[in-house]
């Protein structure tokens, strides 16, 4: 049942390992631009709280397909944006990276909004009392405590992330459901064999994952 993993057909292990990367770069990507987000979503500005407010209704009911696809099809084939490279594999990576990035960080951003509302409002105040800007208080008094609270819905966004990036495979980027998909034409009579690999593949990532940050959660939890 399982003679085409001998095979040496395919590289399942180079296809897990473009999920990886897929996943680490726009993890990190989304935990910047979604804390950028969180900070024009509690911003005094009014058209910065405006566009954040918007950009994540918008961008979070978007389906990440359309977002990915538009990422090749508007940046890459209509302004000929390519990423800074020429190969046309490394500029679909870079584009999903890019889409991934957009949408994922929604999320981040409500996750750390959610964080934010657990410290207490006269934390902020006080610190305003004694001088600092908006972006002090922000940066040294309530984003820190918004992290520390905000781990478990983190890791759930981390987790989703990671099965989301079988979305990368519409613009052709070698990742695990690109090569599924080629397993499952080539071995039809395997095909209940080729779920349970590449399945298989996705629990070792993600289960790892939701234990980790699990008892990160649980060592970092604000007393209150």
């Amino acid at each position: 049942m399982f003679d085409f993993l001998d095979s040496g057909q395919y590289d399942l292990l180079g296809a897990f390992w473009v999920t990886v990367q897929l996943t680490l770069y726009s993890a990190i990507g989304s935990l910047i631009w979604g804390t950028l987000l969180v900070g024009m979503r509690v911003s005094p500005v009014p058209l910065m709280r405006a566009f954040g407010t918007a950009y994540v209704n918008v961008v979070r009911n978007t389906p990440l397909t359309v977002l990915v696809v538009g990422c090749l099809l508007g940046l890459n084939q209509t302004l000929s944006f390519n990423m800074g490279t020429e190969n046309f594999e490394d500029i679909g990576f870079r584009l999903a990276v890019l889409g991934l990035t957009a949408y994922t960080g929604t999320f981040v951003c409500e996750a750390l909004r959610s964080g934010i509302n657990t410290v207490p409002v006269g934390q902020a105040e006080a610190a305003r009392a004694l001088g600092l800007s908006f972006v002090q208080v922000l940066t040294l008094i309530v984003l820190p405590q918004a992290f520390r609270a905000a781990v478990t819905p983190l890791a759930n966004v981390l987790i989703a992330l990671t099965k989301n990036t079988t979305v990368a495979a519409a613009i052709g980027v070698a990742e695990a459901a690109l090569l599924m998909k080629e397993m499952i034409e080539n071995e039809a009579d395997a095909l209940f064999a080729v779920f349970g690999v590449i399945a298989l593949g996705f629990v070792l990532l993600t289960l790892p994952t939701g234990l980790l940050l699990g008892w990160v959660a649980k060592r970092v939890a604000v007393k209150r």
